[in-house]
């Protein structure tokens, strides 16, 4: 054979093998699904942040798909949680509020939670709710959650070891993740005793210190700090997952207030905004010498952990065949020393309070979300489709080959991220019996909310969200037809909660 000969042969080798390795692996994917907790629609630089740097999570972005029109499934914590994990709306789903179940003693006390660990925790779903994970493990996968649960008190059947996680390690308590240098956090059913002296929520400066020295806020920055003991855990998890397909639902605490990180970050931000005034605790929560540059610097903590989380998958050779989805839980919120105005956190909606975290305006339950997945989604690609949470859970059971059948209010968006024809919603549905008591749906270009509905009278009011984003102009009086369909679905899609608690007057409940 001549010379020419090898070298198309070689040629034609190479070619194939390019081509092969192009193609989308036969084998399941992994799957990572990221959410952060009251980081805004516009807290990031890919959604329009001009004061935060986020350039890992900018990355994935331009590596991957941008959404424009995703929601959370309630404007605060639990129910957020709730939806995600079990795929039904917030009109029937187990839990609709966060509720510390506190017939049970001294439950914000956190030295008699350290005594008693029957103290912590929130109510449980319920025994046998068919959850994500329990769903991917039917599939075959490696399941973990690592961060904050907040769906079942330890020694409860809402743990999540009983409710489709392999591994859980993190704040079973959404009350223990007040502070991110807690006294201790779970791994599985046992408790991880750290080295912190933790201080009483929401303690302030002692009478008479000066609140521009920064060394007079060292009780809040102790030993160990919960972010960084629980990415040990995720790069642990992942770096044993040889073989079969693995699920790691990341819950990170971050950036819920309190303000509190490492100080390589804040002097970063500190340098870069200047100085400020101090945040002394008036409004819940820790003080912070630097409110605005410790908020930038949880977030750029948070996006220096997903950049060390993808080289991660990538030295290990997996990244290419592992779905990574990036969301946030709620809006920003409005206390604990942060300034969602001054960031402009909701981006193209309105940040302030009543408007953001705790409410279903726009600002509160519009999120940023991204999803990368080298070989199936096309780099750079933006959707405009409209989606929520509980789409998630059809979506990765689609993904990962779920056979078994399961009730859920979503639509699976998998069509998407391949860049097919999508199904949509006739429309999405939310309800929060707190705040005053509010209910919305979203009808293509049509908004529609109600609040107030702990009064028995309240009334509905109606937004084109194409024209008026920030929900400053109601219409519901120039469109009675809208009202009315909204009125059937409300009583197509509300069944009364089993807690009285998130229960609604206005409906006579």
């Amino acid at each position: 054979m001549t010379l020419r000969y090898i070298s198309l042969s070689m040629i034609a080798l190479l070619l194939v093998a390019c081509s092969a390795e192009k193609q989308p692996s036969n084998s399941a994917p992994n799957i990572i699904y990221i959410l952060a907790d009251d980081l805004g629609y516009g807290d990031l630089g890919c959604y329009g942040q001009q004061k935060i740097e986020t350039p890992h999570i900018d990355a994935l972005a331009a590596g991957g798909m941008l959404f424009t029109q995703h929601y959370s499934g309630s404007p605060v914590c639990a129910p957020a949680r709730a939806v995600l994990l079990t795929g039904q709306h917030s009109g029937r789903a187990q839990v609709r509020g966060n509720d510390e179940w506190a017939d049970r003693g001294d439950v914000w006390n956190y030295l008699a939670m350290l005594a008693d660990s029957t103290l912590e925790g929130q109510r449980p779903i319920a025994e046998g709710t068919v959850t994500l994970g329990t769903l991917l493990q039917g599939a075959g996968y490696t399941t973990a959650i690592v961060g904050k649960w907040g769906l079942g008190a330890p020694h409860t059947v809402g743990v999540p070891n009983k409710q489709g996680f392999d591994y859980f390690f993190g704040y079973n308590c959404q009350r223990q993740a007040h502070t991110l240098y807690p006294l201790h956090l779970w791994e599985n059913d046992r408790r991880v005793y750290l080295r912190n002296d933790t201080i009483a929520p929401n303690k302030r400066l002692s009478d008479g210190t000066d609140p521009y020295v920064l060394e007079n806020y060292s009780d809040y920055f102790l030993t160990d700090y919960a972010p960084d003991i629980m990415f040990e855990r995720i790069t642990d998890f992942v770096s044993k997952q040889q073989k079969d397909p693995f699920f790691l639902y990341w819950a990170s605490p971050i950036p819920h207030v309190p303000l509190q990180v490492p100080r390589k970050w804040i002097d970063y931000y500190v340098e870069k905004f200047g100085e400020e005034e101090p945040y002394l605790g008036n409004n819940s929560y820790f003080p912070a010498r630097y409110p605005r540059a410790t908020y930038a610097a949880m977030v750029s903590y948070l996006d220096e952990q997903v950049g060390q989380l993808v080289q991660q998958l990538k030295d290990q050779g997996i990244y290419d065949n592992t779905l990574i989805i990036f969301t946030s839980d709620n809006g920003p919120t409005f206390n604990g020393g942060t300034d969602s105005p001054w960031f402009n956190s909701a981006g193209p909606f309105r940040e302030e309070q009543g408007f953001g975290k705790g409410y279903l305006y726009e600002g509160g339950i519009r999120v940023p979300m991204i999803a990368s997945w080298p070989e199936v989604i096309q780099k750079g690609a933006r959707s405009d489709h409209i989606s929520a949470f509980y789409d998630v859970m059809p979506t990765l059971a689609e993904i990962a080959g779920v056979t078994e059948t399961f009730d859920s209010d979503g639509v699976s968006f998998f069509p998407v991220l391949k860049g097919e024809k999508q199904p949509e919603h006739d429309y999405l549905y939310w309800e929060f019996p707190s705040y005053g008591g509010q209910m919305a749906i979203r009808m293509g270009k049509w908004k529609a909310l109600r609040l107030n509905m702990q009064e028995e009278t309240s009334e509905w009011q109606l937004f084109d969200l194409e024209k008026d984003p920030m929900e400053q102009v109601n219409l519901a009086e120039e469109h009675p037809d809208l009202v009315q369909k909204v009125e059937q679905i409300v009583a197509q899609a509300h069944v009364p909660a089993a807690n009285p608690r998130w229960r609604f007057a206005a409906l006579g409940e």
